[in-house]
């Protein structure tokens, strides 16, 4: 064996130290780092990046939720401003019907419908849900389409089902149009009783008949004049009488007209809006009513708690961000409906 001098051996042990020192930092850097980023696809097929910390130590799992949380809601916003074409959810006559006598556009009343459809169906599309059908056992009937048009009951002598057959009739084409020309069409059965319309079909045979209207561009017609002049009408007349014209104000007569009843009872629109105040400012004002509802909307079958009060805050929580004309407001919509219906 060939002896080395102390001198070479001190070199040697030196740069040995120096090399492991190098190893030990690029291993420390490889644990505390970013893992890989990992693709995940939204519902609407946006593919975006996720990026979770991975530390050391007690609070590992503290900061990669944190870190996850955070980032979904990045992914959540870059899915959402993804070019949507609102307008192609309405039929052109729809959207000049709508923009000549409320004032707003497809895209506003496109926000406008998820905001409805979110605590109505759990879902914010909202297009799925014109050939709907379902008697949910609040004895109002059968609730029908996009607004849950009845067909009225011992809770509901005022329904407006009978309306959206009779308005069917007419898109239709009827000259003569009437309640039992749309049942006709629709291929049902039943007859007025007072004012409440009774379906003389099995359920499943109601259901399906409804579900083959979904996509009946009269049907679609007759279900937006009937929602108009039953709901929207009356909600931007409201608006307009007080100096109001945005589309969240508008928005928010309409869904608490078509949940609880235009006009009545101290639950209704009208009743509501009677305990606001007399406030010219808007957003005073309808930070008023978002309060006087929300004592309400969970009472009288009108929501199971707490889904009625989250209903009120998705409005609410538009208003206090600065989202009132509903425009470029894909992400914020999201965000706002982003709660677990009960």
């Amino acid at each position: 064996m060939y002896k080395t001098s102390d001198k070479l051996v001190s070199n040697k042990t030196k740069f040995f130290m120096i090399l492991l020192s190098f190893t030990v930092i690029a291993s420390f850097s490889s644990l505390s780092g970013p893992s890989p980023a990992k693709a995940f696809a939204e519902e609407n097929g946006t593919t975006v990046q996720e990026t979770v910390d991975l530390n050391e130590g007690d609070n590992s799992n503290e900061a990669s939720t944190e870190s996850l949380s955070l980032t979904n809601e990045e992914a959540t916003s870059q899915a959402a401003v993804t070019a949507t074409d609102h307008d192609a959810n309405f039929s052109p006559s729809t959207l000049q019907f709508l923009k000549a006598n409320t004032g707003l556009d497809g895209e506003q009343w496109d926000n406008i419908m998820k905001l409805v459809n979110k605590p109505e169906q759990d879902s914010l599309k909202w297009t799925e849900f014109y050939g709907y059908a379902e008697d949910i056992g609040d004895n109002r009937g059968y609730t029908i389409g996009i607004f849950g048009a009845t067909t009225g009951g011992s809770n509901d002598t005022g329904p407006d089902g009978p309306d959206l057959f009779k308005a069917f009739d007419a898109a239709s084409g009827a000259s003569s149009p009437s309640i039992a020309g749309g049942l006709t069409r629709a291929g049902l059965k039943g007859k007025m009783s007072g004012s409440i319309l009774k379906l003389s079909d099995s359920d499943s045979v109601i259901k399906k008949k409804i579900k083959a209207l979904q996509n009946n561009e009269a049907w679609r017609e007759a279900m937006w004049r009937t929602f108009y002049d039953t709901y929207i009408k009356y909600s931007v007349q409201q608006a307009q009488k007080r100096g109001f014209n945005t589309a969240l104000t508008i928005g928010s007569f309409v869904d608490t007209a078509l949940n609880q009843g235009a006009t009545g009872d101290s639950g209704s629109l009208e009743g509501i809006l009677s305990r606001s105040g007399s406030s010219t400012n808007e957003k005073t004002f309808m930070t008023n009513f978002y309060a006087k509802r929300t004592l309400i909307v969970d009472t009288n079958d009108y929501n199971q708690p707490p889904n009625g009060k989250n209903r009120v805050k998705q409005w609410s929580s538009l208003l206090a961000s600065g989202e009132t004309d509903l425009k470029n407001a894909d992400a914020a919509v999201i965000k706002v409906t982003n709660w677990e219906m009960k």
